[in-house]
């Protein structure tokens, strides 16, 4: 995937916002990962999973294309997620050749303590933070979101 931007407009503190920023992040997104409650899961097959209780039972080629990868890769992570009792398969309803897979109760579960260990973490980071700053976080979260939504 290529991104295509106009260096002409880009100064020297945007390079440096973005050093900044992409330093920060990754640190975060790391520290976060740690706090993952104990799977034998890969992050691939977490975030196929987290993508089918977040959008929904869909077909394995539309939860590739979701995950950005190549569907032989994806039948491969919903094989794993499925022998775990993670995912669940029924037919298809006007598509022999395709099936619907869908989060199981257990997945769920599982989602749920994830999310909540590395919530907990991170609310008691933002605690040793001054008002100011969790307002300045507050304000700038949904700018993070839209930038990794482009």
């Amino acid at each position: 995937m290529s991104y295509a931007y106009d260096m002409t407009r880009t100064t020297g503190a945007d390079t440096e916002l973005a050093s900044v920023l992409r330093l920060s992040v990754m640190r975060l997104a790391r520290r976060l990962r740690h706090e993952r409650a104990e799977t034998a899961l890969t992050l691939t097959q977490l975030s196929a999973l987290s993508a089918i209780d977040r959008h929904g039972a869909m077909t394995p080629g539309e939860l590739a294309a979701h995950e950005r990868v190549q569907p032989p890769s994806m039948t491969r992570v919903l094989a794993v997620l499925e022998e775990r009792g993670l995912v669940s398969r029924v037919p298809h309803p006007t598509d022999g050749r395709q099936s619907i897979v869908s989060a199981t109760d257990a997945a769920r579960a599982l989602l749920r303590e994830d999310r909540r260990r590395r919530e907990a973490w991170l609310v008691g980071r933002l605690a040793e933070l001054t008002e100011a700053e969790r307002a300045a976080l507050r304000a700038v979260a949904p700018i993070l979101d839209r930038l990794a939504q482009s």
